[in-house]
C-alpha cells in the first residue's frame, strides 16, 4: 500500500532511460511514484516496482491514443499529484525536412508535442495547486541555440512543445507551476554513446531543478543545472 502522507509523482514515459531514472530518483527521495509504460511487456520499471514496497505503481499508457489518456485519468480519480512529468521523444534521425515523408513529420510532431500536451490537459486537474507540471524538452528545442542545424524535425517538435507549454501557462496562471526541462546531452538512444552525461549524472539535477522551482510563479525553460535555456 502507498503512504498517503508522502508526495506523489506521476512520471509518464518511465519504462527506460530518463523517465526510469527520474522515477528512481524520486523513489529514493521518499516519494510515491506512478510510472507509465507503453504496451503490456515487462520493463525495468516493473523490476523497480517489485523492490519498492508498494510505493511505485506501474500503469500502461500510449499517449498517442486519446482513449488511453482518458482511461488513465479515470483510473487516477481521487489521486492528488505533487508532480506530473511527461517524458517522450522520438526522432527520424538526422534527415532534412526536404527528404522527409509527410507521415514521418506528423508522427514526430504528434508524439513529441501534441501528445504530451494532451496528457497535461487531461491530467492537470489532479495536480495540487502547490505542485508542478513539467515536460522533458531539449536544448535542440531552443531556436536561439540552433546555429548548426541538423535533426530538423526533432528540433521543431521540441520547439513546438515549448511553445505549447507557454500557451498552457498563459491560460493557467493560477494553477500548478509548469516548465519544460532540458536534461543535457545524455547517453540515451537519442543522445548516443558519445554524449557528455550519463543518466545518473543528468537526472538528479533535473529533479533538483524541479524541486527548486516548486511554488515559484511563471514559466521557465531550465536545464539540469537550474540554468535558463534560451527560448
Amino acid at each position: 500500500m502507498t503512504d498517503n502522507t508522502k508526495k506523489t509523482a506521476l512520471v509518464v514515459g518511465a519504462s527506460r532511460t530518463l523517465g526510469l531514472g527520474l522515477a528512481a530518483v524520486y523513489l529514493r527521495r521518499g516519494w510515491n511514484i506512478i510510472g507509465t509504460v507503453r504496451g503490456a511487456g515487462r520493463t525495468e520499471l516493473h523490476h523497480l516496482a517489485e523492490s519498492s514496497a508498494g510505493r511505485l505503481v506501474v500503469e500502461s499508457l500510449d499517449m498517442t491514443e486519446p482513449e488511453q489518456i482518458s482511461a488513465l485519468r479515470e483510473r487516477l480519480t481521487g489521486h492528488t499529484l505533487d508532480l506530473l512529468f511527461v517524458n517522450v521523444a522520438i526522432t527520424n534521425g538526422d534527415v532534412s525536412v526536404a527528404d522527409l515523408p509527410t507521415e514521418t513529420f506528423v508522427d514526430v510532431m504528434v508524439t513529441n508535442a501534441f501528445s504530451p500536451m494532451q496528457v497535461v490537459e487531461s491530467l492537470q486537474s489532479l495536480v495540487a495547486t502547490t505542485g508542478t507540471i513539467a515536460v522533458m524538452s531539449s536544448s535542440q528545442g531552443s531556436i536561439a541555440l540552433n546555429t548548426n542545424g541538423g535533426h530538423e524535425v526533432y528540433r521543431a517538435s521540441k520547439s513546438a512543445v515549448n511553445q505549447l507549454m507557454r500557451s498552457y501557462a498563459a491560460r493557467h496562471r493560477d494553477d500548478a507551476d509548469p516548465a519544460p526541462h532540458q536534461p543535457g546531452w545524455v547517453q540515451t538512444e537519442l543522445g548516443g554513446p558519445g554524449a557528455q552525461l550519463t543518466i545518473d549524472e543528468s537526472v538528479p539535477g533535473v529533479a533538483d531543478t524541479i524541486d527548486a522551482q516548486t511554488g515559484k510563479p511563471g514559466l521557465q525553460f531550465l536545464d539540469y543545472r537550474t540554468q535558463n535555456v534560451p527560448w
